[in-house]
C-alpha cells in the first residue's frame, strides 16, 4: 500500500479568511548556555514556585512580542543591557538579558531583588556571560 505524499501547505492571506492576523514575535528568547551546557537563568527559574515561573514567562512574552518595551515590563540598564521586571506575591524577580545583532534575546542572569538597585555583581555576572555568548557566536 502506498502512503499518501504530504502537501505543502499554502498560506492563505488573512483578507481571504477573515481570520485576523496572529501576532508575531518581534525578538524570541532564547536561555543561555555555559560551555559545559548549563543554563543559568533556567537553573533560576527552577528553584521558583510555578505561578512564579509563569508569572515571569508571561512578562518575558510581553517583551517577546513588544519589544522593544519600557517600564514597567523592562527597564534599560545601559550599555544594552536590559532586565526584565517582574512583581511576584512578597519579591521582585528579575531576567537581565541582551538582544543580539540577529533579533535574539539572550537570557543571561536571573535574581531576587533584594535591594532598590540591580545589584552591580548581577550586572557584572550578565556581562560576562554576554562576552562568553558572543565569543562563542564568533568562533561557531
Amino acid at each position: 500500500m502506498k502512503k499518501p505524499k504530504a502537501k505543502t501547505a499554502v498560506e492563505i492571506p488573512s483578507e481571504v479568511t477573515d481570520q485576523p492576523e496572529r501576532p508575531r514575535k518581534k525578538i524570541a528568547s532564547f536561555f543561555f548556555a555555559e560551555g559545559n551546557g548549563n543554563e543559568p537563568v533556567k537553573k533560576f527559574l527552577r528553584g521558583l514556585t510555578k505561578e512564579e515561573r509563569q508569572k515571569i514567562g508571561e512578562d518575558i512574552r510581553t517583551a517577546e512580542y513588544g519589544w522593544p518595551i519600557g517600564m514597567p515590563t523592562c527597564r534599560n540598564l545601559g550599555d544594552g543591557l536590559h532586565e526584565v521586571r517582574t512583581n511576584l506575591t512578597n519579591r521582585i524577580a528579575r531576567i537581565l538579558f541582551r538582544v543580539d545583532k540577529t533579533q535574539k534575546m539572550i537570557l543571561l542572569q536571573g535574581l531576587i531583588k533584594k535591594t532598590e538597585e540591580t545589584p552591580q555583581a548581577d550586572k557584572d555576572l550578565a556581562n560576562k556571560r554576554w562576552s562568553q555568548y558572543e565569543e562563542a557566536m564568533k568562533n561557531g
